[in-house]
């Protein structure tokens, strides 16, 4: 019977069939049944260990990182997300849209607030907060982080969580800052199609945000 509490003391990534979330582990075991060639799993973190940026989107895709094995690649999101990097220097390669194209994240890292993929895109509060000490060990891990970029006001939340802030003390929407403890913390609209395809994301507003990411690691 899967585990339903947080481990006292978290790796930064969860192993791959993490039994914490039951609901989750059922969702992963049917997707497994349906598609045995998919990676099916908790979604490591993807970038450079040493990165003063951490990029936070909510949870892995059922056809996104839940089929590839690597955050934000195989879904829409992942092209807007993963070219923006590129033109603002934090990627070089070429993102083709599996974890075999050679991409690599410089002073970046992406990851998910849970690791695994929900039913719906929509995890439940209960596995959010489940989750949440592999997000902590995740940012204790990473030495020089400097700036953390948020993908939609849910990740926001669970940032600030993870950090010990009430979420409420920092407002939503596209483009807010604040200071949450030793981090800048900057909010953007998730790159989803359904937001760029309503014009509520676009591309340039995307890039807006890591420019300014860019500006703090650089002042």
């Amino acid at each position: 019977m899967p585990r339903s509490t947080p481990p006292a003391d978290a790796p930064p990534e969860a192993p791959r069939d993490c039994p914490l979330c039951p609901r989750l582990v059922a969702y992963r075991e049917a997707n497994r049944a349906a598609h045995p060639d998919w990676f099916n799993g908790a979604a490591p973190s993807f970038g450079d260990e040493n990165a003063r940026l951490l990029v936070v989107g909510l949870a892995p895709g059922r056809q996104g990182a839940n089929r590839t094995g690597r955050p934000f690649t195989g879904d829409f999101a992942g092209v807007l997300l993963y070219e923006t990097l590129l033109k603002l220097g934090f990627a070089r390669g070429r993102y083709e849209a599996r974890p075999d194209d050679g991409l690599e994240l410089i002073d970046c890292m992406v990851t998910n607030a849970v690791r695994c993929a929900p039913p719906g895109n929509k995890p439940e509060t209960s596995e959010e907060t489940t989750c949440r000490p592999f997000l902590q060990s995740r940012l204790a891990a990473l030495p020089r982080l400097k700036v953390i970029v948020t993908l939609g006001d849910v990740s926001r939340r669970n940032v600030l969580k993870t950090l010990g802030v009430k979420a409420s003390s920092v407002a939503g929407g596209h483009g807010v800052e604040a200071q949450a403890g030793p981090y800048r913390l900057i909010n953007s609209y998730h790159c989803s199609r359904l937001n760029t395809n309503t014009g509520r994301l676009t591309p340039a507003m995307f890039e807006d945000i890591f420019r300014t990411a860019r500006g703090y690691l650089e002042a």
